[in-house]
């Protein structure tokens, strides 16, 4: 936050100039001026109400600690946007803000340009956003007892915003009125990136500090999801990373993120993968995409429908049924024979897909990746290519008929 170059203009020495100059420091404060001294004293304010909140447990007290922590917390958030509007504004205005602080006051209005049509994403976007300003101040500091007393708020504060966040974009996921049927393809996206937003700043965070037994159940997939952001991903890579990061958000945003949500999420990515396989040219290329998407199938039937207690659709319910029945005793071949238990896995998702895209009312065009699953199948030996064929425009197909 702090101002790297004042632009002052003039030349005169005289004592009244000096003054001048110095209330101007004030009034346009950097971060040693007047606005720096606020924020730092609501900060210390903040701190003190935050950590008497936490250790007030439940007695008597909690109830009026934890409305002083709100207060302080208000009081402090309105500072904040004071400097803002007060110091960065002014100094872009002037021309004299460095590249940082012109930054900041773009991603201030991108920020604001959601208080009109999207108000609940607003009011938590500018309290992270406000947060993250202050914290990069923090972090740079140096202070290292400042630094620890406010990643423990940090971190809280940041988990409570981020889950208020993802529950809004569920409830438009979850809506049935189809009042945001169109957009519902940006709203998967925004899941993503916020999960994602959320592991590489508050959950990398946690791990670091170490300070949060809730983390432990994550740090493996955390570790995987790292391998994703380093070099160029491609489109494959990228739902791959996605995938992770439903995963890790299963147990993270439970409540936030709830089933029927994350079920859609997975749905979505089921069809990015299907897309994938059937429109890639490169044979090598699009084998990979189709283990990708095996692997796929594996999470959403088992990690994720498995767990699934109350089914809308009761004929789904004894679809699944039947389905579970027939993965449990393909499971029993793991010990004994597990080429066999690969197999006939790969074969289970397969047909399972296939009556699914076949009774689904669907947009897609998926007859290129039924056509190469039959293709797999036959290979399988699941199911057998005849010898006879059938005349179609003018051209002689051959069949492909499922083995009894």
């Amino acid at each position: 936050m702090e101002e790297k170059s004042l632009r002052i203009t003039g030349t005169d020495k005289t004592f009244f100039n000096k003054i001048t100059k110095t209330l101007t420091k004030m009034l346009i404060p950097t971060k040693i001026g007047i606005n720096g001294m606020l924020i730092s004293i609501k900060r210390n304010n903040l701190l003190k109400a935050f950590e008497a909140y936490k250790n007030s447990g439940e007695n008597y007290n909690e109830k009026d600690a934890e409305k002083k922590y709100d207060t302080a917390y208000e009081s402090y958030l309105e500072t904040l946007d004071k400097y803002v509007m007060d110091s960065i504004y002014k100094k872009v205005k002037n021309n004299t803000a460095s590249e940082f602080e012109k930054e900041a006051l773009s991603k201030y209005y991108e920020v604001t340009s959601l208080k009109e049509n999207e108000y609940v994403e607003y009011k938590h976007r500018k309290q992270k956003y406000l947060l993250e300003l202050d914290n990069d101040g923090v972090q740079l500091s140096g202070k290292e007892k400042l630094i620890a007393r406010y990643n423990m708020f940090y971190v809280s504060k940041m988990d409570s915003l981020y889950k208020g966040i993802l529950k809004n974009y569920s409830i438009k996921l979850a809506d049935t009125t189809n009042v945001y049927e169109a957009t519902k393809e940006w709203v998967y996206t925004k899941i993503f990136y916020t999960l994602e937003e959320y592991i590489q700043n508050i959950l990398s965070l946690k791990i670091k500090i170490g300070t949060d037994n809730s983390v432990k159940d994550v740090i493996k997939e955390y570790e995987n999801y790292e391998t994703y952001t380093v070099g160029k991903l491609d489109t494959k890579d990228n739902i791959e990373k996605n995938v992770l990061l439903l995963s890790i958000s299963r147990k993270l945003f439970t409540h936030s993120l709830p089933l029927i949500v994350a079920i859609q999420c997975y749905e979505k990515l089921l069809k990015d993968a299907r897309i994938l396989v059937q429109d890639t040219k490169i044979s090598t290329k699009r084998e990979r995409a189709y283990s990708m998407l095996i692997n796929l199938f594996e999470d959403y039937y088992v990690k994720l429908l498995s767990t699934k207690v109350y089914w809308e659709n009761q004929k789904e319910r004894e679809e699944f049924k039947k389905f579970w029945s027939k993965y449990k005793e393909i499971c029993q071949l793991k010990e004994t024979n597990f080429i066999e238990y690969v197999r006939q896995k790969e074969i289970l998702f397969i047909k399972n897909d296939m009556k699914k895209i076949s009774q689904a009312d669907v947009k897609t065009d998926y007859s290129k990746l039924m056509t190469y699953y039959k293709r797999k199948l036959i290979d399988y030996g699941a199911i057998r290519e005849l010898k006879n064929t059938y005349k179609s425009e003018g051209k002689y197909i051959k069949k492909a008929k499922q083995v009894a």
